[in-house]
C-alpha cells in the first residue's frame, strides 16, 4: 500500500491537527477498493489499518471469491485485476441442485449474450493486487499499524483517537468511512445497533482437485448441513463447504483423503471423483446486519455494514458495490459528510442491499428445510428454472451484479 517511511511519517504526524476530508478505517478488499476509486476526485484521504505492515489485513487470506461480472468491470476500470498474479478465471456455466430434490438449474453465458457469468480470484491474491494499486496513490496515506481507541461525532467532523507506537493521536475527518469488518470498532462507537442470525454452520475452504478438468462450471449443491460449491480455478477448483457447527471440529480433524471422502458423499460425482484437497480453513457463518448504514459524517461500508451467507457468492461483491456507490456520490467540490450526499448513499443502496440480503438469507433458510412440502415446491423451483429461460434472467442479472442503481465503475463506465 501507499506505506509511509520514517521521514514521511514524521511529517505526517506534524500535520495531524488538519482535518482530512475522509478517513478511511480498515485496509481490507472493501476499504482498499474504496480507497482506489476515490484516486483522483481531489479529496485528502487517510486510510487506518491495525494489522503490522508484514502481515495481510483480515481478509487477504485463502478463500476462493467469485467475482460478478460488475465487480471485474470495476476492478478492471480502477486498474486492480491487471495487478493480479493469476486472472480471473471465467465462469461460464452455473449449475445449481439440491441434495434429496429432483430438478437442476444449469445456465450458459453464453445463452444470455454474455462471454461469462463472472470470474474466480483467490482472495490473497485480490489483496496483494489491491496494495500494488494502492501504492501509486497520490490522494491516500496509509498509517499502518495502527489501533483505533475512540471514534467521536462533531457538528463539522469526525474525530478518531488512533494508538500507534504506544502513542495516541487524535484525527479528524468531514467523513469517516467504517470498513472496519463484522465486528466494527467504528459502528459500536457511533452508537449504530445490529441484528444477527446465527446459522449454526461453519464454512470450510480448500482447493480440490478432481478426475474432471473444471471447465468454466460453477456448481453449488444445497444440502441440509448447508451449501458445497465447486468454482473453477483453471487446473482445480476452490472448494466451499457449509458444515453442521456441532459437526465442524470432527471434520476439520480428518486427515486428507477422509476430507476427500467426506466432501465427495457430500457434493456427488458431478465432477467426477476427488482427488486432492488442499490445506482447510474454517469461518463460522453468521449474518450481522447493521440497524443503519449512516451517521452524522460517518457510513459504513461491507462487512461493517452486513455480513451475510457466503450462499451465492454475494458478500463481497455487494460490499464492492458500497464502495463504488460511495465514490460516485463523491462529486467535485461537496462536502463529504453531508447530512444529503450521506443520506443520497443510504437511498441508492437501498434497493441492491435489500434484494441481495433477501436473496441471500431466504436461499440459506430455504436450502436447509427439509420438509416434504419445501421439497417439491423447491423441486419445481428448480426444474422451471433450468428449463424456462425467461425466469431465469432475473436469477443471471443477480449473479453478476446488477441490481437495483448500478454504479457506473460496475457498469464499465468511467
Amino acid at each position: 500500500m501507499g506505506r509511509l517511511g520514517p521521514a514521511a511519517g514524521d511529517r505526517y504526524h506534524s500535520r495531524m491537527s488538519e482535518t482530512l476530508d475522509i478517513l478511511i478505517l480498515g485496509a481490507g478488499l472493501v476499504g482498499s477498493s474504496l480507497a482506489c476509486a476515490l484516486e483522483g476526485r481531489g479529496y485528502r484521504c487517510a486510510l487506518v489499518e491495525a494489522s503490522p505492515v508484514a502481515s495481510p489485513p483480515p481478509g487477504f487470506d485463502e478463500r476462493k471469491l467469485a467475482l460478478a461480472a460488475a465487480s471485474l468491470n470495476a476492478l478492471r476500470a480502477l486498474d486492480v485485476s491487471p495487478r493480479l498474479a493469476t486472472p480471473p478465471f471465467p465462469i461460464r456455466r452455473l449449475h445449481v441442485s439440491r441434495a434429496g430434490d429432483f430438478g437442476v438449474v444449469r445456465l450458459q453465458a453464453g445463452d444470455y449474450g454474455r462471454e461469462a457469468f463472472g470470474g474466480v480470484v483467490l482472495a490473497r491474491e485480490l489483496g496483494a493486487a489491491l496494495e500494488s494499486r494502492m501504492a501509486t496513490l497520490r490522494d491516500t496515506r496509509t498509517i499502518r499499524p495502527a489501533r483505533v481507541v475512540a471514534v467521536r461525532n462533531g457538528d463539522e467532523a469526525v474525530e478518531v483517537e488512533i494508538e500507534r507506537d504506544g502513542t495516541t493521536t487524535a484525527l479528524r475527518a468531514r467523513l469517516l468511512v467504517a470498513a472496519d469488518g463484522t465486528r466494527s470498532f467504528a459502528r459500536e462507537a457511533l452508537g449504530i445497533g445490529t441484528q444477527e442470525h446465527d446459522y449454526g454452520q461453519t464454512l470450510v475452504v480448500c482447493s480440490v482437485g478432481c478426475e474432471r478438468a473444471p471447465d468454466g462450471t460453477a456448481y453449488e449443491r444445497f444440502t441440509d448441513q448447508g451449501p458445497v460449491a465447486l468454482l473453477p480455478m483453471g487446473a482445480h477448483y476452490g472448494g466451499i463447504c457449509g458444515v453442521d457447527r456441532a459437526d465442524a471440529p470432527r471434520v476439520l480433524a480428518l486427515d486428507d483423503a477422509a476430507f476427500a471422502d467426506y466432501l465427495q458423499q457430500r457434493f456427488g460425482w458431478r465432477a467426477g471423483r476427488i482427488l486432492r484437497v488442499g490445506k482447510r480453513s474454517a469461518y463460522p457463518i453468521v449474518r450481522v446486519l447493521a440497524d443503519r448504514l449512516v451517521a452524522p459524517r460517518a457510513v459504513l461500508l461491507g462487512n461493517a455494514a452486513q455480513t451475510i451467507h457466503p450462499i451465492g457468492a454475494q458478500g463481497f461483491n455487494l460490499g464492492l458495490r458500497d464502495a463504488l456507490t460511495l465514490a460516485e456520490c463523491l462529486g467535485a467540490g461537496v462536502d463529504p459528510g453531508s447530512e444529503s450526499l450521506l443520506a443520497g448513499y443510504a437511498a441508492k443502496r437501498r434497493e441492491d442491499r435489500e434484494r441481495t440480503l433477501a436473496f441471500s438469507d431466504g436461499l440459506a433458510r430455504l436450502s436447509a428445510n427439509d420438509s416434504g412440502t419445501m421439497r417439491l415446491l423447491r423441486s419445481i423451483g428448480l426444474t422451471l428454472l433450468g428449463n424456462v429461460p425467461d425466469l431465469g434472467a432475473p436469477l443471471v442479472s443477480g449473479a453478476m451484479g446488477y441490481r437495483g442503481e448500478v454504479p457506473a465503475l460496475a457498469r464499465g463506465g468511467a
